[in-house]
């Protein structure tokens, strides 16, 4: 793909990503509107506050900071060996120290806020200079300044990114860059820089662009093993290439209730104030009457001056509205579902069950999160850090090393079928030791042990006989 093409490429991309823009401003502007003032006026912040909870929670339930959401485990297991077992282990215990010390939390949370709303995430992983705490750099980039493509595998593989760049941030980010006349702006010039991954036989081709009016100019070109551009989706309906978020679901109901607390607060302020008429009797200027403690109100004589003008109905019924659509708008968001549990009285058995009916409930998007983000995601920083020498050669390619998701909403699965193995085991015991006989007590320790993502130290390797 030539310079000239890519540019085709993504202008075509750009032109079929447009039928989205409109969509996404609106929910941006009832749910994320920005520090200066939106396009909507916000009157009702449920949607808003329902929003953060569910990117917090995201964050919680699938990759919680601070703590291991991922491990590392052979694709075979061999009897007698566990050196592989502990290699892969600490591989990840690396991988975790480097999550730790990066700013992965700031900006998986960002982009976690832009999968809600928008439907679509889109995160990019770069390796960090020498010297800093850690080898991995994570970025939140925009859906504005993205323009993605859906590859033959179905995932988000081709990502066009455009923007405008001062001089210094060029240099900062291409030191070699050529000097190239850039577009008039009233404090700084600024460049644009276009740039680009797509998949190909050898894996990942890299691009960056300068634009300009002579033509593009290559400011960089390169190949990534993995895609350092991570996209993924919430709900995709079937030949859209871009996400569907639950705020886009919700959005009839939010702008409803928006438009419902304007229209009380204004029968508030009707009622706060009211509404007056008076005779133009030549006395009373109602332009200089001040509605206040104390005022002196001309009128002439045997006029009636100010008299009250009569509300015209009660607006109690829109609190029956309100509540109804802002109850819509807290279970579209999944607010009730995935958010704490605020009784105090909450059995062991309940907690068990709403953690089964949130996975039954997050069921398809976890599988796709897990396929578009989560997988990619850690195999980017396993390449990176492979490339720096900090673990040993090791590829996710299921024939030699595989990836054990051991977050709190992966864990509920695992839970699930180690209370049935449990159970089993139980009824066998009751039926006396001619059946605890036929039971393989360790070898079901073991089983129990990866199915709980018990770390390999605790466990013993099994000797001959087994």
């Amino acid at each position: 793909m030539t310079p000239e093409d890519m540019l085709a490429r993504h202008a075509r991309a750009l032109d079929r990503r447009r039928a989205q823009d409109a969509l996404w401003q609106d929910c941006y502007d009832h749910v994320l509107p920005p520090a200066t003032g939106g396009r909507v006026a916000i009157f009702d912040a449920t949607a808003a506050d329902a929003a953060e909870q569910l990117a917090a929670s995201l964050l919680a339930e699938l990759t919680p900071p601070w703590s291991r959401w991922f491990g590392l485990a052979p694709a075979r297991q061999v009897e007698g060996d566990t050196e592989a077992a502990i290699a892969l282990e600490d591989s990840a215990e690396v991988l975790q120290g480097h999550f730790d010390r990066s700013n992965f939390a700031l900006e998986m949370h960002q982009a976690f806020l832009d999968l809600v709303i928008a439907g679509t995430g889109l995160l990019l992983v770069e390796e960090a200079p020498v010297g800093e705490p850690s080898a991995l750099r994570f970025t939140a980039v925009p859906l504005r300044e993205a323009v993605l493509e859906e590859g033959p595998s179905g995932r988000l593989d081709t990502v066009f990114r455009a923007a405008r760049l001062s001089e210094a941030a060029l240099r900062a980010r291409y030191p070699d860059a050529p000097v190239a006349p850039a577009e008039e702006d009233a404090e700084a010039p600024r460049h644009r820089v276009l740039e680009a991954v797509w998949p190909d036989a050898r894996g990942h081709a890299f691009r960056a662009l300068l634009v300009t009016d002579r033509g593009p100019v290559v400011l960089r070109e390169g190949r990534f093993a993995e895609s350092p551009f991570v996209g993924f989706r919430w709900l995709k309906a079937p030949g859209e290439v871009y996400g569907r978020g639950p705020v886009a679901k919700a959005l009839p109901d939010i702008r409803t209730a928006n438009k419902v607390v304007e229209l009380i607060l204004k029968n508030a302020s009707i009622a706060a104030t009211g509404i007056w008429q008076a005779d133009d009797d030549g006395v009373l200027n109602p332009a200089t009457v001040r509605l206040e403690p104390g005022a002196i109100i001309p009128k002439a004589p045997g006029s009636s001056g100010l008299t009250p003008l009569a509300a015209p109905g009660n607006f109690d019924v829109s609190q029956l509205v309100l509540t109804d659509l802002r109850t819509r708008i807290r279970s579209a968001l999944l607010a009730d579902r995935i958010g704490p549990e605020r009784r105090d009285n909450v059995t062991a058995t309940e907690v068990l069950e709403r953690a089964a009916q949130t996975a039954r409930l997050l069921g398809a998007t976890y599988g796709r999160l897990q396929a578009e983000l989560l997988t990619p995601l850690v195999s980017r920083c396993l390449s990176i850090l492979r490339r720096r020498g900090e673990i040993p050669p090791l590829l996710l390619d299921g024939r030699e090393a595989v990836l054990r998701y051991r977050s709190p909403l992966a864990q509920v699965q695992g839970r699930s079928d180690a209370a049935n193995t449990l159970l089993f085991l139980q009824a066998v015991r009751a039926m006396g030791p001619e059946a605890i006989a036929t039971i393989d007590l360790p070898a079901a320790a073991r089983w129990l042990g990866r199915t709980l993502s018990a770390p390999a130290e605790v466990l013993l390797p099994p000797t001959e006989k087994e």
